[in-house]
């Protein structure tokens, strides 16, 4: 067992599939804020974050959870982004530039996360969830649409919203920086390839693969 109602946290707690580009985008902003936290590392695949203990903080049995040191728990990784932000530079100030980045994130939600990382996680555990090939084709085009979108976009500008590095570009990178291992090449994307590296320059980038807390 790996919790039970009576864990208590000395720091926020972010449980977390260490394969997740959705918990990723959680740790890439407490690095960026410099908040420290405690990191649990639980695995969908055994079925972790069904149990009883892991319910109770999420109902809908998915990570990534953030675990507040008052046991409020927080999910969903775009409101998760939003909370730790808000009132830093990473999540505009002006209601517009909100707004705008509000709308890349749902982008993300429904482009990215809904095709790219499901592509990439059908193609790293086959045996999971059962995949035809046309379904495959689907989401290569599907993802290629998303990904000129974003080379439209970033090719007039170095950061999404405001050219101002923010929460938008922490929930894109997540995934797209890893969007060949779904199949999808980049190679036609140079502003996104640019973009991509700008963030990886960061002082407080880590790697998907990075889980210290």
């Amino acid at each position: 067992m790996l919790g039970d109602d009576a864990y208590v946290c000395a720091m926020p707690t972010l449980y977390d599939y260490p394969f997740s580009g959705n918990g990723y985008k959680v740790r890439l902003v407490l690095r960026e804020l410099g908040i420290a936290y405690e990191y649990r590392a639980l695995d969908i695949l055994k079925g972790h974050t069904r149990e009883p203990w892991f319910l109770a903080k999420n109902p809908a049995g998915q990570i990534p959870v953030l675990e507040l040191d008052d046991g409020a728990c927080l999910s969903e990784s775009s409101a998760i982004l939003v909370h730790v932000a808000r009132g830093t530079p990473l999540f505009p100030s002006d209601p517009l530039s909100q707004t705008r980045a509000l709308q890349w994130m749902c982008f993300e939600q429904s482009n990215i996360d809904g095709v790219i990382s499901r592509a990439r996680f059908r193609r790293a555990f086959p045996d999971a969830i059962p995949t035809r090939p046309e379904e495959f084709a689907a989401w290569l085009s599907e993802g290629h649409r998303a990904l000129a979108v974003l080379e439209g976009h970033l090719s007039q500008r170095e950061f999404l919203v405001d050219d101002a590095f923010s929460i938008a570009d922490i929930a894109l990178y997540a995934y797209v920086h890893c969007a060949d291992q779904g199949g999808f090449s980049l190679d036609t994307y140079p502003a996104l390839r640019r973009w991509l590296q700008r963030v990886r320059s960061r002082p407080a980038h880590i790697a998907i693969d990075d889980v210290a807390g």
